[in-house]
């Protein structure tokens, strides 16, 4: 067996099963999901009927490097999404799609790294547990940048010594982050791209959030979007990574991309030629669909916003919470330490949040995801407006 597989921790979803495990919550109350990620809104009755419309396509071998029309529709969306020149995304040879992002964040450090040169894959942290395993599985030794409120839960970059640099080949990037929602803005971004230049690094920016955001005259910019302002036309040494999990409401569709410098897709269309995830022809005709609409995706962020409202209004007198500027999670500070008050807000209000620690790793400078849990707004706004008065409630018994 590949021995590194022994270096993986316990998906968080696993740990909370088992802190969980034995306790009896109170009948009367029906459980209330707020630990995971999976956006629960309808999804949109178009992109299902084209599935359906589509079906005869499972006749078919699917091609790892995806329909002309998909990635067509891909590079048409992130050209007007992100502010980018006409053609600067050329569908056949910036654009790849993926078996939704964990599928692809996964697989591309398979296809990058180098592991004769002892490499450090950089990851914020806490972070989306794929990066680390993904670090792991391709050889490399993943590295941990803590995200703190003191610096905007954004990693300090600057704090980085120069012999991980020297390391470093490939950097994760999370915008807007999971779970604190902070927004990488332009300054920041071309920061990387610096760091990227000088230690000649692969970036790899996560933005599978970046159409959920609260402020609708701020959009969060995107790594090629800084690549565009900054002259940086071949998208040299970046890649980004987007998804219809979250933007439509599909996350069982599996489907999105990874678009970016041509040369790194050209290697990794080798890759995934092997590896056998190309999505079938009735998922990329309906992905068609979806990336080419956006009205579905305006009132999924309303839907979003009225939660966040909602739920601040009820837990912000006691707790320590603030308005993330995007994504769907609020990431509030505990007085228990997070298990405990995970496990007890379980047991007494049966409903689940997730303790920040099992996103976060220790690290010389602290854990940042102790004493802190993530609660996701995915139920409907009743729910989970029930959720935060139940979580009220407990807060005010400790």
């Amino acid at each position: 067996m590949n021995p590194d597989l022994d270096k993986l921790f316990p998906y968080p979803f696993e740990r909370l099963a088992k802190l969980k495990d034995g306790i009896t919550p109170p009948s009367h109350l029906a459980h209330i999901a707020m630990s995971i990620g999976e956006p629960k809104h309808a999804p949109p009755a178009f992109v299902l009927q084209a599935l359906r419309d589509n079906l005869a396509g499972l006749g078919a071998y699917p091609m790892a490097k995806g329909l002309p029309e998909l990635r067509t529709a891909i590079a048409r969306w992130l050209t007007h999404r992100f502010k980018l020149s006409p053609g600067r995304i050329n569908p056949d040879r910036h654009v790849l799609p993926v078996s939704g992002t964990r599928e692809g964040l996964f697989a591309f450090a398979q296809a990058v790294m180098d592991r004769a040169q002892r490499p450090l894959v950089l990851m914020p942290n806490p972070f989306y547990q794929i990066y680390e395993g993904a670090a792991f599985l391709a050889g490399a030794e993943p590295y941990y940048l803590n995200t703190i409120a003191e610096n905007g839960f954004l990693p300090d970059l600057e704090s980085v010594p120069q012999q991980v640099w020297q390391r470093c080949q490939l950097l994760y990037i999370c915008t807007p982050g999971n779970p604190t929602g902070a927004i990488m803005d332009g300054a920041y971004l071309r920061q990387v791209l610096k760091l990227a230049d000088r230690h000649d690094f692969i970036v790899a920016s996560d933005e599978c959030y970046a159409e959920i955001y609260l402020d609708e005259a701020k959009p969060p910019p995107g790594l090629l979007q800084i690549c565009e302002e900054s002259g940086r036309h071949d998208f040299r040494r970046c890649v980004v990574f987007h998804s219809l999990s979250k933007r439509s409401s599909l996350p069982g569709l599996r489907s999105g991309f990874v678009a970016g410098d041509a040369a790194v897709l050209e290697k990794f269309l080798i890759y995934r030629t092997y590896h056998g995830c190309a999505l079938p022809l009735p998922v990329q005709l309906a992905s068609v669909r979806a990336w080419d609409d956006e009205q579905h995706v305006l009132m999924n962020r309303r839907l979003y916003q009225q939660k966040f409202q909602a739920c601040m209004q009820i837990l912000a007198p006691v707790m320590d919470v603030h308005y993330p500027p995007a994504a769907f999670y609020l990431w509030p500070k505990t007085q228990l330490d997070d298990e405990r008050f995970a496990r007890e807000l379980y047991a007494r209000q049966n409903l689940s949040v997730l303790p920040g620690s099992y996103l976060s790793r220790p690290t010389s400078s602290g854990d940042p995801g102790k004493n802190r849990v993530r609660i996701s707004l995915v139920p409907a706004l009743a729910e989970c407006i029930e959720a935060a008065q139940r979580i009220r409630a407990y807060v005010e018994s400790i």
